[in-house]
């Protein structure tokens, strides 16, 4: 009986799990992107006013973090590096890579409330 009990349990543990993967997958409320495959990961990003993101180039080649606006710019950011910006507006953020134009990816940013994003 307790052998059943066991296996109900995993089994509702890694259904919650599936579910939550497929929930988020959409967006992401974390504040780390990466950079991958000539693509961001995750493409759109979620995160409150005061939010620092860092884009990580787990590319072999070089990219760059470049806002379609002009509102940031990494410049080059080689191989095994990382890039910081801090969004202190909210608002919707678009942005690509200056290298390879084909690659984009977006964050929005809410007003912080207090209980995050």
């Amino acid at each position: 009986m307790m052998q059943k009990k066991m296996a109900l349990v995993t089994i509702f543990v890694v259904l919650a799990a599936i579910l939550a993967g497929a929930c988020s997958s959409s967006g992401s409320s974390g504040n780390t992107v990466s950079i991958s495959g000539y693509a961001f990961k995750p493409a759109s990003l979620n995160v409150s006013t005061g939010t620092t993101v860092t884009w990580t180039n787990n590319d072999s080649v070089t990219h760059t973090v470049t806002s379609d606006t002009g509102a940031f710019s990494s410049g080059d950011i080689p191989p095994g590096q990382t890039y910081s910006y801090t969004f202190n507006q909210a608002g919707t953020f678009a942005y690509h890579c200056s290298i390879h134009t084909y690659m984009h990816g977006t964050v929005t940013v809410k007003t912080s409330s207090g209980g995050g994003y």
